[in-house]
């Protein structure tokens, strides 16, 4: 049964249960045996809720009703961050909130239940979402199944290494600045961030409403379906249907035409495997018949990286400074990582004056590419600068953690000022290419083509217009079909899980 499951996505796995050719409890106890395996090496799940899962599969075995949703009996992870399950910890990765139990299910939980779901396990996130990479302090590093000494991605890399290790084929994430991409570009999956306001709002949103929930997925067609429930599709039409996100699938994807961009966004260049990842999708995109233009996106990128570290510094102040709000707690400098501690220093001091500009800038940005995508139908850039990074390589070093325990200790402008700017290089360096589609708020998606010579994946990074998500998928299942990559998994998974 063990390469059965591997051989299904979500969809294949519910029809499996539909048809009783398997059971809920049989699938789960799959997942949760996928999950003990794998979890001591990738360090992907952070709270476990087995027995309960258990009870639900068993509940659903006895007494099935085709109401049970499209993905009835499938197991489903949920990202430790912004979406509370009722009655389990959010720690959000972080010691303040590692007491924090939600009494109420958000949205996104609520209709991942309805869609027939089971939830079992939380994954792990870099607190407070604050990272593209997921490395908290409070559970230690997440790890690459490609390879364990690689990152996952972040902030939903504790999702991208479980759908990438087999855990489960489809898994909650979020995306805040990059979140659901850059995992998925990490851990070989398809990723796609929705338009802003497509699926039901975050747990804590975020200045300028960078955010928006979805997940990471081994099939286009599942994030195609799941997307159907969380819009709310699935209520007024049969599953597939004419109209519908998974009915787009079977439509042809007409000729496109594709603003092919090697700018690096706010990386300072893109590495050889970026471009080698581009340069191959812009070829398979032409020869599926889309035409396929050099464009230069002409953008202030020192202006647009401003604004996004202004917005986030300003939520990240209310998820720090005001979390008492949420736990009951006051906050304490030693609950919180240094460079989380710093920020929310950055937005009490800097973030909330430059909130106007910044959301000025945010504007700007969004009549640029809503300009640029009236003339094109697709931007093709990079998702990543460069494949994953080493583990701890972004981490702040000892003398940088001693700066930014004296700046905030002594929150003076200027040096905050240049604390941030030497954080941000360090980060936009590598995570860079994917923050201006969350302040634009236009759907974009990381698609996984490439995996260089050491075996990485390097996925690259497709955006449309403000509700063309149905373009994306299209344009994402042609591409699934041209290039396939479900039966890729990690050399480690077979070996050892």
């Amino acid at each position: 049964m063990l390469s059965d499951y591997l051989a299904h996505d979500a969809i294949g796995l519910a029809t499996l249960v539909r048809t009783r050719e398997a059971s809920a409890r049989e699938l789960l106890d799959i997942a949760i045996a996928r999950a003990e395996a794998a979890n001591p090496a990738i360090n992907a799940i952070v709270l476990k809720d087995y027995d309960a899962a258990r009870q639900r599969a068993s509940r659903s075995d006895a007494a099935r009703t085709p109401g049970d949703g499209p993905f009835a009996g499938v197991p489903y992870l949920i990202k430790d961050l912004g979406a509370p399950v009722a009655g389990l910890r959010m720690s959000m990765g972080s010691r303040h909130y590692r007491h924090f139990v939600p009494t109420e299910d958000a949205p996104v939980v609520a209709l991942a239940r309805a869609a027939g779901l089971n939830i079992f396990a939380k994954t792990s996130t870099s607190e407070l979402g604050q990272m593209p990479y997921t490395e908290p302090e409070l559970f230690g590093p997440c790890r690459n199944p490609w390879s364990l000494d690689h990152t996952p991605g972040g902030s939903s890399g504790g999702a991208g290494a479980a759908v990438a290790a087999g855990i489960v084929p489809l898994a909650h994430a979020s995306d805040g600045g990059g979140s659901i991409r850059i995992p998925a570009s990490c851990c070989g999956l398809f990723g796609l961030k929705p338009s802003r306001g497509r699926v039901p709002g975050l747990y804590a949103p975020s200045a300028g409403e960078l955010g928006v929930d979805h997940a990471v997925s081994r099939s286009v067609r599942d994030s195609a379906l799941l997307l159907d429930f969380m819009t709310g599709h699935t209520q007024h039409q049969a599953v597939g249907a004419p109209g519908t996100f998974l009915g787009a699938l079977s439509e042809p994807c007409a000729p496109l035409a594709i603003a092919y961009v090697t700018d690096p966004m706010l990386a300072p260049t893109l590495s050889a495997d970026a471009r080698a990842a581009l340069d191959d999708a812009a070829q398979l995109a032409a020869s599926l018949g889309h035409h396929v233009e050099p464009v230069t996106l002409g953008i202030d990128f020192e202006a647009v990286r401003h604004a996004f570290l202004m917005l986030c510094s300003v939520t990240t102040r209310d998820m720090v400074l005001n979390a008492e709000r949420i736990t009951g707690r006051k906050p304490s400098r030693d609950e919180f990582e240094i460079a989380t501690w710093a920020m929310a220093q950055i937005g009490r001091k800097l973030g909330e004056r430059a909130l106007p500009a910044a959301l000025e800038e945010q504007r700007r940005i969004t009549v640029k590419l809503t300009d640029l995508l009236s003339r094109y139908d697709v931007i093709l850039c990079a998702t990543l600068a460069s494949a994953p990074i080493k583990i701890g390589e972004m981490q702040p070093t000892q003398s940088e953690r001693m700066q930014m325990r004296a700046v905030t200790a002594m929150p003076i402008e200027p040096l905050l000022r240049k604390m941030l700017a030497e954080a941000a290089d360090k980060a936009f360096a590598w995570a860079g290419c994917t923050e201006v589609f969350n302040l634009s708020g236009q759907p974009a998606m990381s698609v996984p083509l490439y995996w260089n010579a050491r075996g990485l994946p390097v996925g690259v990074q497709f955006a449309a217009r403000e509700g063309g998500e149905a373009t994306l998928l299209r344009l994402a299942a042609q591409l699934e079909a041209a290039r396939p990559w479900f039966s890729r998994r990690p050399p480690l998974m077979p070996a050892r899980f």
